[in-house]
């Protein structure tokens, strides 16, 4: 898997020499004396794995290097946004282009109108509007299905994340499942008590969910392929009945691709579904890769429904930093580089890591279920496949954080949760992919060799 040009500043790398933490150590505890859990995102935390964050200095290509002067090969890519890689020349230029013309205006820019036309170029939706976080976009996306609709309750499933707005914490995965998490406290009943939790992938459960609430249902939002508890996709068509159950009775369905789009696919997860089957959905919420590493967002959808917004319709929506010079070029530049060579280059690396992940696992008499879509793709320490929440919950975390340490040790950099997914980037070369190759076999023999201690079975939860 030869690439022509690659940087490689950690090819040379001891893979079983365990990095140095005292500097990151030291931030650690500076941190924490000002900020809450010392991080400004909970999962940065490394509570579920244990252990010090490691803090990060610089980052190019697929490689990290923290403070302590460490490198690793990054398999969080900023969670999804670094899909060409860190610190690629295109955007570094078109960044340092866009600053040097100023940072924020707080007027219209072409930049803006620019990255909306390659949004609308490449996805189902024919209007959409920028904002600054996948929050931002779904509290937006909410807001204006129930402007349009008259209605008020929202259906969300277990286990999707859809940013922290009130309404949608309920069984929300990711961090919240990470810690535990009720997912409610600070928000009020009321704010919840019109939002509808069904168990995911379950068509039944959606088909009675509209029988009795049918006339107050505003909108289903889905995770476009659920990335917040592991990645989970939809079960063949349940995407396409979501579109036509909210149609039938006079809903929209907010597809959420803040994770997927521009990521799995030019198209994003719709671009595997919906455009080879026909269907759209009515809304669509958008980021991280649309923002190329920086706070931008997006939703979009039907232009009638679009319409409804402020200022050509009532309802209200607005952001002082929406639409940011830096963050669209930024952006623009990502997605005008995202090149079908590039997603090419994505499958192979995606394809490599989880043939070694299953291969190492198996070898070490690991229970485990790799599961993708597109180049998104975790690993389950369960034997069975994970269709929803429930069963995503039955991966053993102790050991995933046996196994996180692991490869940290060895020079990779997983997510430190059990409950989220593994990006890989186009830069991702074969120096890289080889360095994660040869730390997985024994870092699975450790975790094996962890859960024999604790007298535990293999994949057995704890």
């Amino acid at each position: 898997m030869t690439v022509s040009g690659s940087s490689t500043p950690g090819a040379d790398r001891d893979a079983g020499a365990a990095p140095g933490t005292a500097a990151s150590e030291a931030l650690f505890a500076r941190a924490r004396a000002v900020t809450p859990g010392g991080v400004n995102s909970p999962v940065r935390a490394f509570n579920a794995v244990g252990g010090t964050p490691r803090f990060i200095r610089s980052a190019q290509g697929p490689w990290l290097t923290d403070v302590d002067g460490t490198t690793y090969v990054d398999l969080i890519c900023s969670w999804g946004p670094m899909l060409l890689g860190h610190a690629h020349p295109a955007v570094v230029e078109a960044v340092r282009d866009a600053v040097g013309r100023g940072s924020s205006y707080g007027t219209p820019t072409e930049g803006e109108v620019a990255l909306v036309e390659e949004i609308v170029g490449r996805t189902p939706v024919e209007q959409a509007r920028l904002v600054s976080s996948g929050t931002e976009a779904t509290m937006s996306a909410i807001r204006l299905a129930r402007g349009f609709t008259g209605r008020d309750v929202v259906v969300k499933f277990a286990g999707c994340y859809h940013g922290h707005v009130d309404s949608l914490l309920a069984a929300a995965g990711s961090g919240l499942t990470t810690f535990s998490l009720p997912g409610t406290p600070g928000v009020p009943a009321s704010s919840t008590e019109l939002t509808l939790v069904l168990p995911y992938n379950d068509r039944d459960a959606v088909t009675a969910a509209f029988a009795e609430h049918g006339d107050r249902i505003a909108c289903v939002i889905t995770e476009a392929a659920a990335g917040n508890m592991g990645v989970v996709p939809p079960l063949p068509g349940f995407n396409a009945f979501l579109a036509e159950t909210c149609r039938a009775h006079g809903a929209l369905m907010i597809s959420d691709e803040v994770m997927t789009g521009f990521r799995v696919s030019r198209s994003g997860q719709w671009g595997t579904d919906g455009a080879l089957e026909g269907w759209k959905p009515d809304l669509v919420t958008y980021g991280k890769v649309m923002g190329g590493g920086f706070p931008a967002a997006a939703f979009g959808g039907r232009a009638d429904v679009m319409a409804h917004l402020a200022p050509e319709g009532p309802v209200y929506q607005a952001g002082t930093l929406s639409g940011n010079p830096v963050a669209t070029a930024a952006g623009l530049a990502t997605l005008r580089n995202a090149t079908d060579e590039v997603y090419a280059r994505l499958d192979v690396v995606a394809d490599a890591l989880r043939a070694g992940v299953a291969e190492a696992f198996s070898a070490a008499g690991l229970p485990h279920v790799v599961q993708s879509t597109g180049s998104m793709f975790s690993v389950f320490l369960t034997d069975e496949p994970v269709v929803d929440f429930t069963g995503a919950q039955r991966t053993d975390a102790a050991a995933y954080g046996t196994f996180f340490h692991a490869m940290l040790d060895r020079g990779v950099h997983l997510p430190p949760s059990a409950y989220e997914a593994w990006f890989v980037s186009a830069s991702h070369d074969d120096a890289a992919v080889d360095h994660v190759l040869a730390a997985l076999p024994e870092a699975a023999k450790v975790t094996a060799a962890a859960i024999a201690a604790r007298g535990g079975a293999a994949g057995e939860a704890v």
